[in-house]
């Protein structure tokens, strides 16, 4: 026992050291972004967070599959009680250490690990039929195919696997020990399932149980810096960071802003004139705010936004989710170059990295034209997120680099732009707009 303890310990750390190294680069690529995570409303931010992220409001608009999904984020929860204690028996070679703390709590506790288990063993299920043999549109779009078509799958696989331990494990301690915990299936399910083996056996199949969760477990810790499932962990910071203001609210340019005032007479002309020209709009991820990186990477990839929006459905190539994988694409190749050291231009650690880093790459390589300027601004993607993000925040931001930085937009806009610089109107008129007043 002394040698697995020792083994267990090495494993740990070592999972503690990669996962550090895996995080660091997902923290090094948010924090690209421009300005600060807001600090205001608080108690607003805490209560959105708790509604969407721990309360998951907005997933049960499909029944469905958000009961289903309830029964393995519940799980979920609850089976972190039985993580820590299988971690403090592997390091300190005790058994069911909690059971000692919590006296009879504890067995309402890992009987109800028991019931979500099976829950959540059904829901995993299901969703793999869903993704596999139902063939729902949504799940086998354009950018669905490859990895993040095998990445769901794997998640869902190593979540049977992760309950099968479980209940390997109760399954054979039934049997084994006299005093074991009451659970729920694995009390009348072990016997049947282990009836007949002998004692020995029934000790390899308790501690290779064990051990399956464990390493599963473990797993997960190290793949989520690189899988869609790191909503797990990012769902509750990206619910309290999301904007709180109605989500039809679009930022103004100050720039824009400052200068339709001035002409309205609204604010006092300084006249002044800056020898810079100003870059309007997102050219790269550095231009993206902090939260926007927060949300790419709080992506689950589920499809709703792309599901509703009336550009993707009318067969254009727009895909709200598309858009949010993207950037987490290029925040995280922007984020692996830097932690290599390669395409920094200038050494000077003072300056910020936007200044710094050039590898002739920008956001725009990964999200054409073509896809920002179908977009109607319509909302549905916002209102489909589950988690808050808002696909159409980078959108406009890209649209405004293409129209006002780069002079650039579909051909069919430019009467329209012409019409509004010389009549401040969209439409073609014959006469100025204001020339009613002169009557």
């Amino acid at each position: 026992m002394m040698l697995e303890r020792i083994f267990f310990i090495i494993v740990t750390l070592i999972t503690i050291y990669l996962a550090f190294k895996y995080y660091k680069k997902v923290f090094l690529a948010i924090n690209l972004g421009k300005g600060a995570f807001p600090s205001d409303h608080k108690k607003a931010r805490r209560l959105q967070m708790l509604r969407i992220a721990f309360g998951q409001k907005k997933m049960f608009k499909r029944w469905i599959p958000g009961v289903l999904h309830f029964f393995i984020y519940t799980a979920f929860l609850f089976t972190q009680i039985e993580l820590l204690e299988m971690i403090i028996d592997g390091v300190a070679g005790t058994h069911r250490i909690l059971r000692q703390l919590l006296g009879p709590i504890y067995l309402l506790v890992v009987g109800s690990i028991e019931v979500l288990s099976v829950l959540a063993l059904i829901g995993t299920s299901i969703f793999l039929i869903r993704r596999n043999i139902l063939n729902l549109s949504r799940f086998h779009k354009p950018e669905m195919k490859g990895w993040p078509f095998r990445d769901a799958n794997l998640i869902l696989l190593g979540e049977i696997l992760l309950i099968s331990g479980l209940f390997m494990m109760n399954g054979s301690e039934v049997i084994l020990d006299a005093e074991a915990p009451f659970f729920p299936f694995s009390t009348y399910f072990g016997p049947i399932c282990f009836a007949g083996l002998s004692d020995g056996t029934l000790h390899i199949l308790h501690s290779a149980g064990w051990w399956l969760h464990m390493l599963v477990v473990y797993g997960f810790i190290l793949y989520l810096p690189f899988s869609k499932h790191l909503h797990i962990l990012f769902a509750f910071p990206n619910t309290y960071y999301a904007p709180l203001a109605p989500a039809s609210e679009m930022e103004n340019m100050p720039e824009i802003a400052d200068e339709v005032k001035s002409m309205l007479g609204l604010i006092e002309d300084s006249g002044e004139m800056s020898e810079d020209i100003p870059e309007f709009g997102v050219k790269d991820i550095f231009d993206l705010p902090k939260t926007t990186l927060l949300a790419a990477y709080t992506c689950t990839e589920c499809g709703r936004c792309t599901d509703q929006c009336p550009a993707n459905i009318t067969g254009k190539k727009l895909s709200p989710r598309k858009i949010m994988m993207d950037i987490r694409d290029r925040a995280d190749q922007v984020a692996t170059n830097i932690l290599h050291g390669q395409y920094l231009h200038d050494q000077e650690e003072s300056k910020p990295l936007s200044q710094r880093y050039d590898d002739g790459k920008s956001l725009h390589d990964f999200i054409s034209a073509e896809e920002i300027f179908a977009c109607t601004t319509c909302m549905a993607c916002v209102e489909a997120c589950p988690v808050l993000i808002r696909p159409l925040q980078p959108i406009l931001e890209l649209r405004r680099y293409h129209i006002l930085t780069l002079a650039a937009g579909p051909n069919d806009w430019l009467p329209m732009f012409t019409s509004l610089e010389n009549n401040g109107a969209v439409w073609q008129m014959s006469e100025s707009r204001l020339a009613w007043t002169q009557d």
